[in-house]
């Protein structure tokens, strides 16, 4: 049962063949898998496609399958905090601000294919913005909990060569007590309603 439901999900994701995937504004195309490509990948008859990428083979297909109507717009992300505060986003909403966060990660802080990205956020929508940008443009997402102390995001840059970190406020004052001994680390990016003197602000250049 639990072969024929994974045949399933995946048959139905892969059924559509669009023309070719773009990845954030990188306008290379590949020939999209089949279902027959699938099938041979499960029995092992075919090696994983090398430039498969979760966010355009997934996600903007079900976006597209919205946007002609062959599937309703359910929330491809649906949150909601301790205080009743929620946000919904379709799946053509995340593919849409999903690329405008990557803009962020590779155009102000300049971060290329393969760098590392430190991310220290709650469990708040920009997360998940943050982690499907870096699904686009070939990042290296490295999350990791606010309750990490400065010895142990010292360690994690240092051991990654991370150039960018992402946090918000409540782990400023830990990065700032240790971002001396990072060398590798270029650029920090706040995701805060407020501004912190050295750190690029997600919210304003997100606009």
């Amino acid at each position: 049962m639990m072969i024929f439901f994974r045949y399933q999900t995946f048959r139905f994701i892969w059924l559509a063949k669009p023309t070719g995937r773009y990845l954030h504004k990188d306008h290379q195309l590949w020939a999209p898998l089949t279902l027959a490509d699938f099938e041979a990948i499960n029995r092992c008859e075919k090696s994983l496609p090398k430039n498969f990428n979760f966010a355009g083979d997934v996600l903007d297909q079900w976006s597209q399958k919205e946007k002609t109507g062959e599937r309703p717009a359910n929330p491809a992300l649906w949150w909601v905090n301790g205080k009743g505060d929620e946000v919904k986003w379709s799946f053509e909403e995340l593919g849409f601000l999903s690329r405008k966060a990557a803009n962020v990660l590779t155009k102000p802080c300049g971060l290329k294919r393969g760098d590392r990205v430190a991310v220290i956020l709650p469990r708040i929508p920009e997360w998940w913005l943050i982690n499907v940008a870096c699904m686009r443009t070939g990042l290296v997402f490295m999350p990791g909990t606010t309750q990490l102390r400065a010895k142990d995001i010292l360690y994690r840059l240092r051991a990654s060569k991370a150039k960018c970190i992402v946090a918000s406020e409540e782990v400023v004052p830990a990065v700032e007590s240790i971002v001396s001994e990072c060398p590798d680390l270029k650029t920090k990016l706040l995701v805060s309603p407020c501004s912190q003197n050295g750190w690029l602000s997600f919210q304003e250049l997100f606009q």
